[in-house]
């Protein structure tokens, strides 16, 4: 079990929120997709590089975009925080890279086009 899988724990509730509608070809382990997911997502690796003990990386990167574009994510993400009792999840944003025009943008900039938007 490498550091990114998910403990039988979080499992147990994952598995109650995940989608269950076969398309007719056999789906590959949802649990081993989630653990190649979360292992992309914590290392940064792109996906074509993902070891192949969590599959095939198109079938993981594929399932990535589906269940995102459908929302399941935030259901699985709340599953995780029930398994640990976790009320509020948050993020620390102190060591996110962010591109070059972002970190220079003007705040007035900023804050003249929202009350433009706003202004009628």
């Amino acid at each position: 079990m490498a550091r990114s899988d998910m403990s039988d724990l979080e499992w147990e509730f994952i598995k109650r929120v995940l989608p269950n509608k076969p398309r007719g070809v056999k789906r590959v382990d949802d649990r081993r997709v989630i653990n190649g997911i979360f292992y992309v997502l914590r290392t940064g690796i792109p996906w074509a590089d993902l070891p192949s003990e969590y599959g095939p990386p198109t079938t993981i990167y594929n399932r990535f975009n589906r269940w995102s574009y459908a929302g399941h994510w935030d259901r699985i993400m709340e599953a995780v925080a029930d398994a640990h009792n976790v009320d509020t999840v948050m993020v620390d944003g102190t060591s996110v890279r962010v591109h070059h025009s972002a970190a220079t943008l003007k705040k007035t900039t900023r804050v003249g086009a929202w009350g433009a938007l706003g202004a009628d």
